[in-house]
């Protein structure tokens, strides 16, 4: 038993630690009895933009990436995992895979030591377990989630436990904890500079209330702000470095003159190398949502942030579901978090986090996560703060049976959790084979959600991605996708070509307007409709351009159509276009019901929509034969009906569209094959994805 208390904060985080590890485990369990996820002899990662690392890992192993083709190559985690590709004996495959599954487990390493700076190991324990799989934690750290989140609410708890020790202790050591987990977090994820900024103004005012007196914790501001400043990092690393010497070598010298005057120094360095500049973008992106995203003041631009999900506004019930894994669980937490503030006041340091988490109600469920391990130690603390006011007997085991209760939410949330590898093999066979087809400077357009896997899985060129994506970039993109083929030739070519041209003259990402600039247009209106023609004049060809049309594409076309349908004078949106796809229907009487309330008649002649009939102009219906020949059967009905009707019978789906959405080259290309009279030629013509190049 002696033993046990002497190991106990060890042996307390070597459980949480394994516990976390295999709950992580059970996606890759079940995962794994799925071919569709399975690529290389290894199952694929389940987020997009851990494409963007993988692809900047695997030019760190090749030596080399093509120029301005947005690689990775030397980001953070790109180099974690290149150095730990050439040190184990693993694929980058399997290490993308299970990364983060060691990172994240992490966190309980913190939460576990702040415990025993306060005296409440094992109420930390408790915290340790309940947010390491916490809804929203557990989502964005599983087995295939790789990317930065693995450890960025790890690094800034080390921030907290390290000022917290601080305060407990005073030592020197927990300047270094402080300072070097700031400044890996800062290197890490750069857009951790807001959480660090309010955690270092927090830190000042608690100072300045609580402990003025304290010489210690003004020299911990000045390591806070060092670490954050934009200076670059050997820089920072060499000022930090000199300032805890000073420390320790001379701190007789630290009067309140040379404490002013390393303020004034170190605020000067602060300012002059970017000062609050990154949290504006932030917080205009997240929390002053305008329609337009305007790149000038001539054109405004469809705001990308109205179709992400992660930053949608979330309802209560879901924010604390999020958190905690059930209400009951998140008001606990937030009400033994304010006990413990009242205990120890410290731990008010740790309210950005605690903020940044409930700016998921405005800013989206993607921030949920930061208040997950602060909310957890809240409940902790109030589990055991109870039990023992309450002077329960057998107190260890009561507190181990309410535990267990409190992690089902969660556990059950893990097993039901299910999310599918980004693309299935098929997808990623049909851009293996584009990759060996097209050269790397070659450009392949697509939807922005599939430009990482694209640029991993084919090694070519995309115009959007998961990190350039704003509505400037996308518009370009989806009037490929959604004109008709001529237009969207004339615009791939030119996007492509400006593009290029703009990497090197600088263009500032304002295509569109270097484009009417060049070609003399003063009318928007005209050149969008001279580009029409077969004859628009367009510059040099300098490579080639693929359009990937997956069929998953379809579930997510009329939000790719909103950034190009609006008047770019004003920002103004144009009506939705007509546009249904269904996959469940049944038979009755009066015809084929659809699932959302649309009727198709017996004949296909009409449907009947909220009681009102509309006449059909065409009904197709395409299937694949023996050979994987895409026939088409068409019955032309009505030449003047705006309704066109597809049964894509291989699929079991019905589309219902308007003549514009029909004439898409999406459409036209994807689901109907017509590419004859069109400047595309197919490359594979997969029944999953499609691959045409582009003639002109």
């Amino acid at each position: 038993m002696q033993i046990l208390n002497r190991y106990q904060i060890t042996i307390f985080i070597l459980i949480a630690y394994f516990f976390a590890l295999l709950c992580r485990m059970e996606w890759v369990i079940w995962a794994s009895s799925y071919s569709d996820f399975i690529w290389n002899n290894q199952l694929m990662i389940s987020t997009n933009d851990g494409y963007a690392y993988a692809e900047g890992a695997r030019d760190m192993i090749a030596g080399f990436h093509q120029p301005n083709d947005l690689s990775y190559y030397g980001a953070p985690l790109s180099t974690l995992t290149f150095l730990l590709a050439k040190i184990l004996p693993f694929s980058l495959e399997t290490i993308i895979l299970y990364l983060s599954i060691f990172l994240s487990s992490l966190i309980v390493i913190p939460m576990i030591l702040i415990g025993r700076e306060f005296g409440y190991a094992k109420a930390f324990f408790v915290a340790s377990l309940l947010g390491s799989i916490a809804n929203s934690y557990y989502n964005r750290t599983m087995a295939g989630y790789y990317d930065t989140d693995m450890l960025v609410i790890v690094l800034p708890l080390f921030t907290i436990w390290g000022l917290i020790r601080l305060h407990f202790k005073g030592d020197l050591i927990s300047f270094l904890i402080i300072a070097f987990s700031m400044l890996v977090y800062n290197w890490w994820y750069p857009s951790s500079y807001t959480l660090c900024v309010g955690m270092s103004i927090f830190y000042a005012i608690y100072t300045l209330i609580f402990e003025r007196k304290n010489l210690r914790n003004y020299q911990a501001i000045l390591f806070m702000i060092l670490a954050i400043s934009a200076a670059w990092y050997m820089l920072r690393l060499a000022l930090i470095l000199g300032l805890f010497g000073l420390i320790y070598f001379r701190s007789n010298l630290l009067n309140f003159r040379v404490m002013s005057l390393l303020f004034v120094l170190v605020l000067s360095l602060f300012v002059i190398f970017g000062g609050l500049n990154p949290i504006w973008f932030q917080a205009k992106f997240y929390l002053f949502r305008s329609l337009g995203d305007s790149s000038s003041v001539e054109f405004y631009f469809y705001n990308v942030n109205q179709t992400i999900m992660e930053s949608g506004r979330i309802d209560l019930g879901l924010f604390t579901q999020r958190i905690s894994g059930h209400w009951i669980i998140f008001i606990a937490g937030v009400i033994g978090y304010i006990l413990l503030c009242r205990k120890f006041k410290i731990f008010l340091v740790a309210i950005p986090m605690v903020g940044l988490g409930f700016l998921a109600l405005k800013g989206g469920l993607r921030f949920t996560i930061y208040a997950v391990p602060i909310i957890a130690m809240g409940f902790g603390f109030l589990l055991f703060y109870m039990l023992e006011r309450l002077k329960v007997k057998r107190l260890n085991l009561i507190a181990g049976i309410i535990s267990v209760l409190a992690l089902i939410p969660s556990l059950v949330h893990i097993y039901y959790y299910k999310p599918s590898s980004v693309l299935f093999n098929t997808e990623v066979s049909v851009l293996d084979r584009l990759g060996k087809v097209a050269d790397r400077e070659d450009y392949t357009l697509a939807w922005w959600d599939y430009g990482y896997v694209i640029r991993y899985y084919s090694d070519t060129k995309t115009l959007i991605d998961g990190g350039k994506h704003l509505g400037r970039e996308n518009y370009a993109v989806s009037y490929a996708l959604t004109m008709p083929p001529s237009s969207s030739a004339n615009m791939a070519r030119l996007e492509v070509e400006y593009t290029q041209m703009g990497y090197e003259k600088d263009y500032g990402g304002k295509n569109l307007e270097q484009i009417l600039k060049d070609y003399n247009y003063s009318d928007l209106t005209k050149f969008l409709s001279d580009i029409k023609s077969d004859k628009f004049n367009l510059p040099q060809k300098s490579r080639d351009i693929y359009y990937f049309l997956p069929d998953r594409m379809l579930g997510i076309f009329p939000i790719v159509s909103k950034f190009s349908r609006l008047d770019l004078l004003n920002g103004k949106e144009w009506a939705d276009p007509f546009f249904v796809v269904a996959t469940n229907f049944t038979q009755i009487k009066d015809g084929i019901a659809l699932n959302n309330g649309i009727i198709i008649s017996n004949d296909a002649t009409y449907i009947d929509l909220n009681g009102q009939k509309f006449r059909v102009n065409s009904y197709i219906e395409t299937k694949y034969d023996e050979n994987m020949k895409l026939s088409k059967s068409i019955h032309n009905i009505d030449n003047l009906a705006d309704i066109y009707l597809i049964y894509m019978v291989d699929y079991g789906r019905f589309i219902l569209l308007d003549k514009e959405m029909f004439n898409s080259t999406f459409i036209q290309l994807y689901v109907l094959e017509n590419y004859e009279k069109t400047p595309f030629e197919p490359v594979i013509l997969d029944p999953t994805a499609k691959v045409y190049k582009l003639k002109r």
